[in-house]
């Protein structure tokens, strides 16, 4: 069922401990037991299973139960060890794991959508099952009568969403790249704002209470960190994928962020450092820099007799300017950009060597993830995806030594 990988740790480099396998589809969560050598996964093909460590060193599935839908998100509330699970047909089904993870028992069945669940959270403090579904709504539901307490619906699928269990404030991604805020009462809701970054849809929020930093992963291969809590609208542009983020984690203690994309690309963002916002990008109707026309400037076009350029924007200023203006590449990692980007040649002969120093280290999951689920205690970190493998990694060497995080020494 699962292979154990005796390897030395290198360091800086996360290192496989574990390679779980078994399950016959997609795995779309998997969640570390806290003080356990377990893992919980839930899969499309309609099963939920609780994976033990053994003598052996090998993880085995103590628990093996079969739903009647195939399993898309769940929810672990370890302290009280009950679980929830959203299903491909809307429902979620509430369960609670015995002491020793050998036994599960059906607790209730909450009819929360119409469509897949594609995220949720159960809130203790509340005893509410917050979810978010393909029917393109976000509901809430109560864990002890089980009846509906509210819906809010948008304008495309709700994919994912984080909860603030002090304030009952929910945040939800959704396909269109908006994250919304609601402010959640017991039968009503109301709106707070909209957050509107994204270039494609989101798939994974984090949100850090403490702090009061939310932190958005989507398709457009970037990840956007939102102070919420400066309550001045700043926002910290990081790019530093080739593929869709599918799984943000940020661990509070050491100040970094990790996140995970879906051609296995694992990032580790060093946030205790000054960071800059990047600008806006300006409108014009001829490039900032030469005052040539763009294409679509037909009057300048006819008065210089010239044909127009395609605009381009410098990632460093946010002028509009074009292709010879615009001509060199450079990183700017306290802009967010640890790839190549291009900046207009003025402020390219601004940009020294120190700015182009590395704000984040790169490593490779070698396989799809889908989702991913650390715990900062143990420096671990738990991945998954549609090649149907869970990966169990030693992230201490990555993520800082065991005194300065509090991570155990394993």
């Amino acid at each position: 069922m699962a292979a154990e990988i005796h390897s030395r740790p290198q360091n800086s480099r996360p290192v496989l401990l574990n390679k779980i396998e078994g399950h016959s589809d997609a795995v779309n969560a998997a969640v570390l037991i806290p003080k356990e050598d377990g893992v919980i996964t839930v899969s499309e093909d309609r099963t939920i299973r609780v994976w033990l460590k053994r003598d052996s060193g090998q993880y085995w599935p103590s628990i093996y139960h079969t739903v009647s839908s195939p399993c898309s998100c769940m929810s672990y509330h370890h302290d009280s060890r009950r679980i929830f699970i959203g299903q491909d047909n809307g429902a979620i089904v509430e369960f609670l794991l015995s002491e020793d993870f050998n036994k599960m028992n059906h607790v209730k069945m909450y009819p929360a959508h119409q469509n897949r669940v594609s995220d949720m959270v159960f809130s203790l403090e509340s005893e509410w099952v917050v979810s978010t579904g393909h029917d393109k709504s976000v509901s809430w539901m109560c864990t002890q009568s089980g009846s509906m307490l509210g819906r809010h619906y948008f304008d495309s699928w709700a994919s994912c969403l984080q909860y603030d269990h002090d304030t009952q404030h929910v945040f939800i991604g959704d396909h269109s790249g908006q994250i919304t805020l609601l402010k959640l009462e017991r039968q009503t809701y109301s709106t707070v704002t909209t957050l509107k970054g994204h270039e494609g849809s989101i798939g994974a929020l984090w949100w850090d209470p403490v702090q009061r930093l939310l932190f958005s992963g989507a398709s457009d291969h970037s990840v956007i960190m939102w102070d919420i809590g400066g309550r001045k609208g700043r926002t910290l542009l990081l790019q530093g994928h080739h593929e869709r983020v599918q799984a943000v984690r940020y661990l509070q203690l050491t100040r970094q962020l990790v996140s995970c994309s879906a051609d296995g690309g694992v990032t580790v963002w060093n946030m205790d450092t000054p960071r800059e916002e990047a600008p806006q990008w300006l409108d014009s109707d001829s490039c900032q820099k030469c005052e040539q026309p763009f294409f679509w400037n037909v009057k300048q076009m006819w008065d210089s007799k010239t044909i127009g350029l395609r605009q381009h924007h410098c990632r460093k200023c946010g002028k509009a300017v074009c292709g010879k203006c615009s001509s060199k590449r450079t990183t700017y990692p306290v802009m967010g950009f640890e790839f190549q980007v291009r900046v207009c040649d003025t402020c390219y002969d601004t940009v020294k060597d120190e700015d182009r120093t590395a704000l984040a280290t790169f490593h490779e999951g070698k396989h799809n993830i889908a989702f991913m689920d650390m715990d900062p205690s143990r420096g671990l970190m738990v991945t998954c995806g549609s090649d149907r493998v869970i990966k169990i990694w030693d992230m201490t060497q990555v993520v800082g030594c065991s005194i300065a995080t509090g991570f155990s020494p394993r």
